[in-house]
């Protein structure tokens, strides 16, 4: 069976950025995909302090959601991250939970499937969505797409029901998920994946 960890970064766990979620759930479920759901925005989550001891230790010296969540994803086939938008950005717990989380989680990400969904009163949707897929995009994670850019609209707790449109692009969205999810397990079966090079680490001051 598939399964997807699903982030929810906002600190109202019932709010936009959960009706946004609710609705790629639904379809997940439709889709026989199994879904597990994390609410961190609630959370005290610290930054990362580039101590190193996840090197040695295999996770995070901070042991808090973090070390909750990553061998839910070590599991999964996906990662959808919900965030509302924070002058123009991604909720700050947001962000500090997913620097450490990808940084201290040393199991290959590489086919993992990623997702980001925004959700704002109005502006800064497409800034905070291009901030969350550069987390797939370093980890060999291929980015999931929707007919549209991955946002909801909504302030108030309820609005989000409102935005027909930003509803059904995030269940277009767990559609092609879905679909990609099974077709790189089919992949993987038959030719297995890419083979990977030696890593390269150019440091620019020499």
């Amino acid at each position: 069976m598939m399964k997807v960890l699903m982030v929810n970064g906002s600190p109202h766990p019932n709010g936009n950025t959960a009706a946004a979620l609710a609705e790629m759930q639904k379809v997940f479920e439709a889709e026989g995909v199994e879904t597990a759901l994390l609410q961190i925005g609630n959370k005290a989550i610290r930054g990362c302090v580039a101590c190193g001891s996840c090197r040695q230790k295999g996770k995070c010296v901070f042991d808090d959601a973090v070390n909750e969540a990553a061998p839910i994803f070590e599991a999964a086939d996906g990662l959808v991250i919900g965030t509302p938008v924070y002058y123009a950005s991604a909720n700050a717990t947001v962000a500090a939970f997913l620097d450490r989380l990808f940084f201290s989680a040393s199991f290959d990400k590489t086919m993992k499937v990623g997702a980001s969904v925004a959700v704002a009163r109005r502006g800064g949707c497409s800034a905070t969505f291009d901030e969350l897929n550069k987390y797939f995009t370093i980890s060999g994670m291929p980015v999931a797409s929707s007919q549209y850019w991955n946002s909801v609209h909504g302030l108030v707790p309820g609005e989000a029901a409102q935005d027909a449109e930003g509803l059904q692009t995030m269940r277009t969205l767990a559609k092609n998920m879905t679909f990609l999810m099974k077709s790189i397990a089919l992949g993987k079966e038959k030719f297995g994946l890419p083979k990977a090079e030696e890593k390269v680490a150019t440091n620019f001051i020499r």
